[in-house]
């Protein structure tokens, strides 16, 4: 079974790993064009990129997938099956309909939950208890092909979306490699998503970094954990903007944003209801340090109060 792979990230690589530990012949790999990156902003090579040329496998990277001359590689690779594990484009229906088995996904929710760019992050975000990978069908929608397989794991009250994303990223390799030698024996019987149950995890936006103590310290506690390790939280205080990476949910009430309590167990912030208990803070052109390490260089005192976002 001849596979083309086409990703982007480290979650792609890992699974592009397991696919080439299984054995699978891989004749091409398709990854976003490199991307400037660093400190020097030069042009870095994506993981998946990295790891093809590290396997000799040739490497494409069309801006889009529309014309035929940017599916030429494709077509040339005669693949059986493309696997598409966050790619960043885009696929036509041409390109769906190339191969015999057609275009399969890994997407890291239970679908058809958080369909969508950031499935990752809004599902610690909202709170739920468990996520996953669906294998899907690829279809000309938004995340909406048949589900070929599916399988759960629990979210912890202390995974952020960097140690989930590493999680699912493994399950990720582990699925597709269990889904491809039953795709070529025609053993799963695809089936279509149910119509309930079905939300969209936008993109992430960086000015949702910006927290509002108004809001319930439950749902802050929660964003700092999604929100890490992009784009981590922001508070301004006093016109210096404070990065906020960890915190914990507590009883108690003040007026929202106002410092309860800073010493090396916390900075406590009232919040529309509950405290938020600050963990782990950055100043600008620092660090993340523990709430005891920052305050030694960064003094807070109770009754200071961060601003408030505009309605």
């Amino acid at each position: 079974m001849r596979v083309a792979f086409a990703g982007t990230p480290e979650f792609a690589a890992e699974a592009l790993r397991a696919i080439l530990a299984a054995g699978y012949d891989v004749p091409l790999v398709l990854t976003q064009p490199d991307r400037p990156a660093g400190r020097g902003m030069q042009l870095m090579p994506s993981p998946v990129k990295q790891l093809a040329l590290k396997h000799g496998i040739p490497v494409d990277q069309p801006e889009k997938l529309r014309t035929p001359e940017q599916q030429a590689a494709l077509h040339a690779a005669k693949a059986d099956v493309i696997v598409v594990a966050a790619y960043g484009l885009i696929l036509p229906q041409a390109v769906l309909d190339l191969p015999r088995f057609g275009c399969i996904n890994i997407h890291a929710s239970l679908l058809p939950r958080w369909r969508g760019a950031a499935p990752i992050h809004r599902a610690i975000e909202a709170g739920d208890a468990q996520t996953g990978i669906t294998i899907m069908q690829m279809d000309a929608g938004l995340d909406t092909g048949d589900m070929l397989l599916r399988r759960g794991i629990a979210i912890s009250e202390d995974d952020t979306t960097a140690s989930l994303h590493d999680k699912l990223a493994v399950l990720g390799g582990e699925l597709v490699v269990e889904a491809l030698p039953r795709i070529a024996l025609c053993e799963i019987a695809p089936a279509p998503q149910p119509a309930d149950g079905v939300t969209y995890a936008n993109k992430i936006a960086k000015q949702e970094a910006a927290l509002d103590f108004r809001e319930p310290a439950s749902l802050l506690a929660r964003r700092l954990r999604a929100f890490d390790p992009f784009p981590g939280g922001l508070a301004t205080l006093d016109g210096v903007a404070i990065k906020l990476w960890k915190g914990v949910a507590e009883d108690g009430q003040g007026a929202p944003g106002t410092i309860m309590q800073a010493d090396e167990h916390g900075v406590v912030v009232a919040c529309g209801i509950g405290q938020l208990r600050l963990l782990t803070l950055q100043k600008p052109g620092g660090k993340r340090l523990a709430a005891a390490d920052f305050l030694r260089g960064h003094p807070l005192q109770a009754g200071q109060q961060f601003a408030l976002p505009s309605a």
